[in-house]
């Protein structure tokens, strides 16, 4: 069966991306349509000059200079969007309704025209937490199942508190399948919708692999050891700056670096007048196995709340898929999935006896092979097979409830999704 992919994630996003790599992964067996993210008009107008929009593929497209479909792989399409929407987030309720389901109307018309075009006849609809804009397009596309993803609490973010509860209650509800990736949030989601899956998010294990050569970076060369690393978005809504301010106060001796983009918070907090902090700025995630390598240990500092208690922190994987040593929030998710791979403080001292058993462990070769092993149970072909199941254990309950049931279903290919389209059935995009 062919995918559509509606994400609040741009296609083009700077960092690592749990939906992009799901939409790969399936793309190895099946054609997949992702939808990037339109712009809404207040977005156009107020970022048109800042970096992140200015050399965003969608601006081409909106100004007619680039063509609105393009081939990543022979089985993987991205659609932009030739138009904007309307800003609904802060509108009141009723105007909100109305606003909210023209712009779904106007996606929705525009990805039927083109998976028309693209000769997509039976296709799954795959939401990625896009509350607002996916809300209506069950009814707009028909897909034959309609899947809703939660992998992060968004509701949680202030552009999303007003209506995004409602939304998200009302999209999971009328969902076939439901995914999460974390048991905390399969409970508040099981009370809307009983066909609740959940998935671990997975990891690119071509990419992180410890058993290259990786050249040190240069801008860690000058940086004594022990060397303490993060990678990842560095942003107050997900980290404790004040905890790691503390920790690197009181261990003057480890340099703590931090390798990504930061938000004004980080920017102008007191860990840069720190000798021993170091803000390395935004990577390619193609160089990030490079320094976690070159670390002595790999941390992940989470501030405890909504946002992040239930989050599945992608960067854990990629550390322990190194061999790395690592120390991170207890969060709810970190103690279901990975307690016996991790040290999980609560407080300043035992963050830093924490730190000081990591290191200690840095050099283990047991100890490392094991995190090795462990992170190779979750590539994404094992997150990416958790679909695959949920939507074969679905689709003919779907069927039935249609009154139109096979005369076998156990031998009717359009029911599985392990089914493997030629490239012959695959149209170019120059032929749009």
């Amino acid at each position: 069966m062919d995918f559509i992919i509606t994400s609040l994630q741009s296609w083009d996003i700077k960092i690592g991306s749990t939906i992009k790599n799901t939409a790969m992964e399936i793309a190895k067996e099946h054609r997949v349509l992702y939808i990037n993210t339109p712009l809404d008009i207040r977005t156009y107008f107020q970022h048109y000059d800042a970096e992140e929009v200015a050399k965003n593929h969608r601006l081409s497209v909106l100004h007619g200079k680039t063509p609105p479909l393009r081939s990543v792989t022979d089985r993987l399409l991205v659609l932009d969007c030739p138009f904007t929407l309307l800003p609904v987030g802060q509108l009141p309720s009723p105007l909100f309704e109305w606003i909210n389901r023209l712009n779904n109307h106007r996606l929705g018309q525009w990805i039927k025209k083109q998976v028309e075009k693209l000769g997509f006849r039976s296709y799954i609809h795959l939401i990625d937490n896009d509350l607002y804009r996916s809300l209506y397009l069950k009814e707009y596309l028909k897909p034959a199942v309609s899947i809703y993803y939660r992998r992060d609490q968004v509701t949680e973010f202030a552009y999303w508190r007003k209506h995004g509860k409602e939304c998200e209650k009302r999209l999971a509800g009328k969902a076939d399948i439901v995914l999460t990736n974390s048991e905390l949030f399969a409970r508040q989601l099981r009370l809307w919708n009983p066909n609740v899956h959940v998935l671990n998010t997975g990891v690119n294990l071509e990419l992180y692999n410890p058993r290259l050569s990786y050249k040190i970076p240069e801008d860690l060369k000058p940086i004594p050891h022990p060397v303490v690393g993060y990678t990842g978005a560095i942003l107050q809504a997900r980290l404790d700056s004040g905890l790691m301010y503390e920790v690197a106060c009181q261990m003057p001796d480890c340099q703590f670096v931090w390798v990504g983009p930061e938000d004004e918070h980080f920017q102008g907090h007191a860990l840069h007048s720190l000798p021993n902090v170091h803000f390395l700025g935004y990577k390619q995630v193609t160089e990030l196995p490079a320094y976690i390598c070159h670390f002595d240990i790999c941390i992940n500092p989470q501030i405890v709340n909504p946002i992040t208690d239930g989050n599945y922190p992608l960067k854990i994987d990629e550390y322990l898929a190194m061999g790395r040593p690592v120390v991170a929030t207890s969060t709810h998710t970190m103690r279901q999935v990975f307690k016996d791979y991790t040290y999980l403080p609560t407080t300043v001292p035992q963050w830093i006896t924490a730190i000081r058993q990591a290191l200690s462990e840095a050099h283990d070769s047991a100890k490392q092979q094991a995190r090795i092993t462990f992170a190779h149970t979750h590539s994404w072909g094992e997150s990416v097979k958790v679909i695959y199941q949920a939507v074969n254990h679905t689709l003919p309950l779907l069927r039935q409830s249609k009154n139109k049931p096979s005369a076998d279903s156990s031998h009717d290919d359009s029911c599985c999704v392990t089914y493997m389209p030629s490239k012959k059935q695959f149209i170019s995009p120059k032929n749009d």
